[in-house]
């Protein structure tokens, strides 16, 4: 229950109880519990879209946007904007995008990033709203954050909370929890079948990109997934 509360607390601004003597290195092994903290992410933000919807989609799929951005602070925006950052500014230049990676503001690069990225869950989380498919969205959020689990298996370019991370889910867990959702997806929507795919893009994507992982590459990577998985169910609900 402690390495989940940790999850909670990291990946969420959810109210959860205090920890009494936390250690920084005990949120490492919290990584195990990141699919189940995205089922209930998922889980909110499609209670959001289901009462938005009463009225028009677009309020429901606003609604969701802003509890999906809200519940967990757009902590995997901010590593999508980093990162957007550092590959724009970097021109190949290994030092220069660890230097981007460090810096706090948000460039043009981030910006753009941000604002493609919400739009695309805008509209995405219309197309569901208008056709229903409130339950698929914390299934999406889970695999989202299943990625984590694989990534993590990168080498850390750079000191921060994705080295802390690094190889804390062992394979088997991995494994069963790729079992679960996949089993789940195949029952209530075969398109999402397709995340363990994306989740090996983007590991191959930071390998060649940037020989590693860290931790705004980890968020970025949540938000790819996202993204996608919603793209595909809108398609394959056609």
């Amino acid at each position: 229950m402690r390495s989940l509360i940790l999850a909670l607390q990291f990946l969420t601004r959810l109210p959860t109880p205090p920890l009494k003597d936390f250690r920084a290195e005990e949120q490492a092994g919290c990584v195990v519990w990141f699919p189940l903290v995205g089922l209930l992410v998922g889980a909110l933000v499609a209670a959001a879209m289901a009462l938005g919807a009463q009225i028009d989609p677009w309020l429901g799929a606003l609604l969701g946007l802003a509890v999906w951005v809200g519940v967990t602070g757009a902590l995997h925006l901010d590593g999508l904007a980093d990162l957007a950052d550092a590959l724009g500014a970097a021109h190949r230049d290994r030092e220069r995008l660890l230097a981007v990676l460090a810096d706090p503001h948000l460039g043009v690069f981030g910006a753009v990033a941000l604002f493609m990225q919400l739009l695309a869950k805008l509209v995405l989380l219309m197309l569901l709203a208008r056709a229903g498919a409130f339950w698929a969205v914390p299934l999406i959020a889970a695999w989202g954050r299943w990625g984590v689990l694989i990534w993590t298996r990168l080498p850390s370019i750079k000191p921060g909370l994705g080295e802390r991370f690094g190889w804390r889910a062992a394979a088997p867990v991995t494994l069963l929890w790729g079992a679960l959702l996949g089993l789940t997806s195949a029952a209530l929507a075969p398109a999402l079948l397709i995340a363990p795919l994306a989740a090996t893009g983007w590991f191959i994507y930071l390998r060649r990109k940037l020989g590693g992982m860290t931790g705004d590459a980890l968020g970025a990577g949540v938000e790819w997934n996202e993204t996608l998985l919603l793209a595909a169910l809108a398609f394959g609900m056609r």
